[in-house]
């Protein structure tokens, strides 16, 4: 991979990265900060359906943070674009659809095949 297509990649990584901690930040303020008093219980319920659909979000956010840290540490490591399956190189176009994948698209289909069967 080109020098110019890795550090495109660092920018859009190091850019999600920043927006998904923004909004975990958010997050905790908004939950740290609301009144938990409602004297109707329909309320109340849709209070703690809206922080339950909000918790599960972030919780895939944050498995996402997980693989962005690690493909900004593969970039450091010079192993960026290399699948973990066979060795082989991701392509370009894979990357920059999925920069943080770690298969190459031919182990990815066969990993996916393997799990329907």
């Amino acid at each position: 991979m080109r020098k110019e297509q890795l550090e495109y990649i660092r920018g859009v990584l190091e850019s999600q990265l920043r927006e998904l901690l923004d909004e975990a930040e958010k997050t905790i303020n908004d939950m740290t900060g609301e009144n938990g008093s409602f004297p109707d219980p329909t309320d109340r319920a849709s209070l703690e359906s809206d922080r339950s659909f909000t918790l599960r979000i972030r919780d895939r956010e944050r498995k996402l943070i997980g693989k962005i840290q690690e493909a900004l540490r593969r970039i450091d490591e010079g192993t960026y674009g290399i699948c973990e399956m066979c060795g082989g190189k991701i392509s370009p176009k894979r990357l920059m659809a999925r920069p943080v994948t770690t298969m190459c698209y031919e182990c990815k289909v066969d990993s996916e095949e393997e799990e329907v069967e």
